[in-house]
C-alpha cells in the first residue's frame, strides 16, 4: 500500500517526491461546493492495492451516479497521493491508518469513516534461500521503507520472535526499488507489499515469504479518510459513499460476479485476472457489517482504535513524528454506525 524515518509531513512530501516513480500528476486545488449545489465534485485520490483498486468496480458499473453522487477518483502512486491530500488538493485518500497518522501529525487532520479493508497476507517479509524464518534474520541485514507500513510489520515480527531492533541490521529503500535491492548479497531480507513482493521473489531465485500480514490480522487496515471540513458539510453524501462501497464489496466477493470483478481491478493496474486473484485473496474487504464489528472502541487489532493505538507507538518510537496523534480525534465511526 497504502505505504526513511519522517519528523513531519513535509519531510514526507519532499522524500516520496524524490524517491518514488510518481507518474500521477497531483491535481490543482478544487474550490468547495456547497452540499445543495454539488457542482463540484468530491475528489477521492486512490493507488495501487486491491482494497482501493476494488472502487474501479463501483466506478465502472456506474453505482456512485446511480446513487446521486457527483465523485471524481483520482490515480496516484500511493506517496502522491499522500502529498496530494495534505496540501488539502483532494477531499478524501485512500490511505493505510498509519499513514493517517502521519498526514495528521504534519499537521492535515483527515478522518478515518470507514476501513477498506485489512491487509491478509499482501504485506510480506521475504528472506532468500537458507533463511526459513524470522528467528533466522538475528545478525542480519534486511531492507525496508523505514516509517512505511511494512517497516511496522517487520518491527511487530522480530518483537513476535523475540529479536532486537538492534540484532538487525535496516537498510531504507525505496519499496518500488527492493526487488533490486533484494538481488544484493549484502542483503538477506525484505519487507515488502504487493505487487513488488511478487517482483522481489522472481529476482531472487529460491526466495520465500517468511511472514505476512496473514500472521498478523489486523496490524494494517486500509482505509477512506476524509478531509474534516468537507465531511462536516457533505455526511450525507458520505453515507451514500459508504453504501456503493458496502455494494462493491457483496459484488467482489459473491461467487456470480467475482470472476467479472476481477476482471475489472486486474485490468486497471494492468495485470492478468488469474495473477490479479492472489492479490485480492491477500486483502480482507470490509462490507457495512465488518466496519460496525472494527469501528468498536478496543485495545485488540480487532479494532481500528487498538491498531491505530499499536501504530502510532511504533511511529512514535521510531522517530516517524516525535508526538504521539489523538487517536480518537482521527476516528469518526458515527457514519458506519448509523448504517444498516
Amino acid at each position: 500500500m497504502i505505504k526513511q524515518v519522517f519528523l513531519s509531513v513535509s519531510m514526507v512530501s519532499a522524500t516520496f517526491l524524490a524517491g518514488c516513480d510518481n507518474t500521477a500528476k497531483v491535481p490543482e486545488k478544487q474550490k468547495t461546493a456547497s452540499a445543495s449545489t454539488n457542482t463540484q465534485p468530491i475528489t477521492i485520490g486512490y493507488s495501487d492495492w486491491p482494497g482501493w483498486v476494488a472502487w474501479q468496480v463501483a466506478i465502472e458499473k456506474g453505482w456512485l451516479k446511480d446513487a446521486g453522487l457527483n465523485v471524481e477518483f483520482k490515480w496516484f502512486d500511493y506517496s502522491a497521493s499522500i502529498n496530494a491530500f495534505s496540501a488539502n488538493q483532494l477531499d478524501a485518500i485512500s490511505v493505510s491508518n498509519g499513514d493517517n497518522l502521519v498526514i495528521a501529525s504534519g499537521g492535515t487532520k483527515g478522518v478515518m469513516i470507514m476501513a477498506t479493508d485489512y491487509s491478509a497476507g499482501n504485506d510480506v517479509i521475504i528472506a532468500k534461500d537458507g533463511i526459513n524464518s524470522i528467528s533466522d534474520l538475528k545478525g542480519k541485514s534486511i531492507a525496508v521503507e523505514k516509517g512505511l507500513v511494512d517497516h511496522h510489520l517487520l518491527s511487530t515480527a522480530l518483537s513476535d520472535y523475540k529479536i532486537q531492533a538492534t540484532d538487525v541490521t535496516l537498510v531504507n529503500a525505496v519499496t518500488n526499488e527492493l526487488p533490486q535491492v533484494f538481488s544484493s548479497p549484502d542483503v538477506a531480507a525484505i519487507a515488502v507489499w504487493q505487487p513488488v513482493a511478487n517482483q522481489a521473489l522472481k529476482a531472487v531465485a529460491g526466495s520465500k515469504i517468511i511472514y505476512s500480514s496473514k500472521d498478523k490480522p489486523g496490524l494494517i487496515y486500509d482505509t477512506l479518510t476524509v478531509n474534516t471540513a468537507h465531511l462536516s458539510s457533505h455526511k450525507e453524501d458520505w453515507k451514500k459513499i459508504i453504501q456503493v462501497w458496502d455494494k462493491t464489496v457483496k459484488y467482489i466477493n459473491d461467487p456470480a460476479t467475482r470472476d467479472d470483478a476481477v476482471k475489472i481491478m486486474a485490468k486497471r493496474v494492468g495485470v492478468e485476472p488469474a495473477q490479479y486473484l492472489q492479490f485480492i485473496d491477500g486483502t480482507h474487504l470490509l462490507d457495512i457489517d465488518a466496519n460496525k464489528k472494527v469501528f468498536a472502541k478496543g485495545n485488540g487489532l480487532d479494532s481500528i482504535y487498538g491498531s491505530t493505538y499499536f501504530v502510532n507507538e511504533f511511529n512514535v518510537k521510531n522517530g516517524v513524528y516525535s508526538t504521539k496523534v489523538d487517536v480518537d480525534g482521527v476516528i469518526f465511526p458515527e457514519l458506519v454506525e448509523g448504517l444498516k
